[in-house]
C-alpha cells in the first residue's frame, strides 16, 4: 500500500506471472510490480517472473486498464555482471514501465542519468527507516518513493510520513524477521554470488538443544 498525506490510499499488488498481473489488475490493483527472470529481481525463482515477452504483454493490460505497472530491480549487481542491470532499466523503459523500484545506488544513479523521465521509487531493500534518509536519496537521486521496512511500527510509520519529502509505502501483510529487509547477512553468506536479498535461510529447520526447530518464528527466538 502507497500512503500519502494528501493522497488517497493506492493498492500496490505483486505479480509473480502474467496471470496473477491480470487477476491483480482485474480485482482492483491501482498498480502491481514485477522482476524480469534474471538476478536483478530479488524474487528470481523457477517458474516466476516476466520475460520480454509476457513483460510487454503485462504493461499492455495494466495500461489499457488504467492501472500501473512498477519493475523491480532490486537487488545488489556484482562487479562481473553490472551490464545485467544497465540492460534492465533499459528494458524497463523501453517498456513503459511506470517506475523502477531499486535499491543499490549505482543503479539508481544509472537509471537518473540515462533515463530521467523514468520515475524512481527505493526499494524495501534499501533499508531506509527514517526521513532523513529518504530525504538523501530524494536529492541525490529523485526518488518518488519509498517503500518501508515491515520492521517499523505504526507510530514509526506515522512519523516518517509526516515528515518525508515523498510518498511512502507499506506492506499490507508479509512475514516478519528478526532480520531487516537489505540487511540480511545470513542471506547474502547462503545465496549465490553472495547477493543481500531474501533466501529464506533464517526460516529453515536448525537443530537446537537435540530438536528440530524453525529458528525464524518468533515462538522460536527465546528457546534457542
Amino acid at each position: 500500500m502507497s500512503l500519502s498525506p494528501s493522497k488517497p490510499l493506492e493498492l500496490v499488488c505483486p505479480a509473480g506471472n502474467l496471470p496473477s498481473l491480470k487477476t491483480a489488475v482485474d480485482q482492483g490493483a491501482d498498480a502491481v510490480y514485477l522482476g524480469f527472470r534474471d538476478e536483478t529481481n530479488a524474487r528470481h525463482f523457477p517458474g516466476l517472473n516476466f520475460d520480454a515477452k509476457t513483460a510487454a504483454q503485462g504493461v499492455r493490460y495494466a495500461h489499457e486498464r488504467g492501472r500501473r505497472v512498477f519493475v523491480a530491480l532490486n537487488t545488489f549487481p556484482q562487479p562481473s555482471g553490472w551490464e545485467r542491470w544497465q540492460a534492465a532499466v533499459d528494458r524497463a523503459a523501453e517498456l513503459g514501465a511506470d517506475a523502477v523500484i531499486a535499491a543499490d545506488i549505482s543503479v539508481l544513479d544509472y537509471a537518473r542519468r540515462q533515463h530521467p523521465q523514468l520515475p524512481l521509487h527505493l526499494s524495501v531493500q534499501g533499508s531506509t527507516t527514517n526521513y532523513e534518509a529518504i530525504r538523501f536519496y530524494h536529492e541525490h537521486f529523485g526518488i518518488r518513493r519509498v517503500v518501508l521496512p515491515r520492521v517499523l511500527s505504526l507510530p514509526q510509520v506515522r512519523h516518517v510520513l509526516e515528515n518525508s519529502p515523498v510518498a511512502i509505502e507499506v506492506f499490507g501483510f508479509g512475514g516478519l524477521c528478526i532480520m531487516v529487509e537489505g540487511r540480511c547477512l545470513l542471506s547474502s553468506y547462503t545465496s549465490p554470488g553472495s547477493r543481500p536479498t531474501c533466501a529464506g535461510s533464517v526460516r529453515r529447520p536448525r537443530r537446537c538443544a537435540g530438536r528440530k526447530r524453525c529458528v525464524g518464528w518468533k515462538r522460536d527466538w527465546a528457546g534457542c
